[in-house]
């Protein structure tokens, strides 16, 4: 699979608010319990983080890796879509 480097120009709060509609449209799905990305998830709010931790790391990388090939069509990137 191909590598592509990634920089933030906004926050992971901004980032995090484009792949929620995914999630809540019911576009992103998981397969499994991944517990400590999810105690992050959780904590990310309208302003920020507030979650365990300083840094949400799982949740910060689950945000690009979900946001790079869903919504970077938008760049001319090509579109992951479920067969």
């Amino acid at each position: 699979m191909p590598i592509r480097k990634v920089h933030a120009a906004r926050g992971k709060a901004a980032r995090a608010e484009l792949v929620v509609a995914l999630y809540e449209n019911g576009s992103v799905k998981h397969r499994g319990r991944f517990f400590e990305l999810e105690d992050q998830l959780a904590g990310f709010c309208t302003g920020g983080y507030s979650g365990p931790g300083r840094s949400p790391d799982r949740a910060d990388a689950l945000i690009w890796a979900v946001h790079e090939p869903m919504l970077g069509e938008m760049r001319g990137c090509p579109r992951i879509v479920q067969q």
